[in-house]
């Protein structure tokens, strides 16, 4: 599955958009990360336990994606987007990591 972030695919020709497509995960934050995410804070420096948790999200949601487009018969995803927000309360918050484009054969 060929995915880009542009309207076109170079060398490609569109022959059918099929609609909108996306895939998406929810995330809770873990006891053991937001001490270090704590540590860190007040030190500095990169969070590398987020940073792999919304990594490991981001594949998902799009693996969630892909997989919807081809049960569709897409060839390719045109214009693929991801959004993070951040659900549920604030004693506990999760990150909600949302992958979309637009379906096509080309």
């Amino acid at each position: 599955m060929l995915l880009v972030n542009t309207e076109t695919i170079p060398g490609h020709t569109i022959l059918e958009a099929k609609g909108l497509v996306s895939g998406n995960t929810i995330q809770a934050k873990n006891l053991g990360r937001d001490i270090g995410a704590g540590l860190k804070n007040l030190v500095g420096g990169e969070i590398k336990g987020y940073q792999r948790v919304l990594e490991a999200a981001r594949r998902e949601a799009q693996m969630r994606m892909i997989e919807q487009a081809v049960s569709q018969g897409a060839t390719a995803i045109v214009n693929v987007r991801y959004e993070t927000s951040q659900v549920g309360n604030p004693q506990s918050p999760t990150s909600e990591i949302l992958c979309y484009g637009t379906m096509i054969k080309a």
